[in-house]
């Protein structure tokens, strides 16, 4: 599958038919969980029946689209919208749904996102920046690291590759340096900026540099330009969905991440794949 350009989906979700069957068609090897043909044929806009044993099943059952009770050319609607970070109830306008329904989609959504990250958590390595951030809260006073109420995102980039974030209870130098550990190869090079917390990594197996920001925003290749670049590419995204809970918004974040890391991608065809679970092409 090459994408989905606009036109495209327009004559797609014009029937529902097509909808479903599209859906199909992006299934790798369907075959009868009953008898294991793959002789099958479609007996209407949910179910199909296998021409060996006679038997009808729902193809769409055992995946994510299962997840909201709404019909395949509002789930490939949604799809498109949430592709070009349209609001949730933007999106509830444009695919003629209600709110609800597409905040639980798009959730869906993120939740595929959440699930496909987590299998492929490779260690980074080379050269590193790494730097917190502080999102969300509405007290007034101090920013960021003495900020209160507020989310602490650590930000780890492989300089000209991916970046990874995770949520951190607090700042201090053994949540830090834990995830750190946890996210870098031992031996690569970790850019930060001057705050304490990170002194340690050079105890840690890391060759550190750091930059005072105060003075200078980078020195030669000593510099956290890309994970900065991050952090204004995150939040200039964020900022449309008017304030996130602290429940949800492990999944905005690695949202971002996942956008970001797969800028150059189609990111319709990610979603259809993740959602379709292992079985789609």
């Amino acid at each position: 599958m090459d994408g989905m350009e606009l036109i495209e989906l327009a004559k797609i979700v014009s029937d529902e038919d097509k909808s479903f069957r599209y859906l199909l068609e992006n299934i790798f090897g369907l075959s009868c969980p009953f008898c294991g043909s793959q002789g099958l044929y479609v007996m209407s806009r949910s179910r199909v029946r296998c021409s060996r044993c006679r038997r009808d099943f729902r193809p769409l059952k055992q995946t994510m689209f299962s997840m909201v009770r709404i019909p395949c050319s509002r789930w490939l609607v949604l799809i498109k919208l949430f592709e070009l970070s349209t609001s949730a109830r933007k999106a509830a306008r444009e695919a003629a749904v209600d709110c609800d329904t597409a905040l639980k989609s798009f959730h869906v959504m993120r939740t595929a996102i959440l699930r496909e990250l987590a299998k492929h958590d490779d260690a980074l390595k080379g050269v590193i920046e790494a730097d917190e951030a502080y999102f969300g809260g509405k007290r007034k006073g101090m920013r960021g690291r003495g900020s209160r109420n507020k989310t602490i995102v650590y930000g780890i980039l492989e300089r000209d590759g991916k970046v990874s974030v995770s949520i951190l209870m607090d700042a201090s130098a053994e949540s830090l340096i834990g995830e750190t550990v946890k996210k870098v190869r031992r031996g690569s090079i970790v850019y930060t900026d001057r705050w304490g917390g990170y002194d340690s990594l050079m105890f840690s197996g890391y060759k550190h540099l750091s930059v005072d920001h105060r003075y200078k925003f980078s020195k030669g290749k000593v510099y956290i330009n890309g994970i900065e670049g991050f952090w204004s590419y995150a939040k200039e995204r964020l900022i449309k969905h008017h304030g996130i809970s602290k429940e949800r918004f492990l999944y905005y974040i690695k949202e971002m991440e996942w956008r970001y890391n797969n800028r150059d991608s189609d990111l319709y065809d990610l979603i259809l794949k993740y959602m379709l679970g292992a079985n789609s092409r």
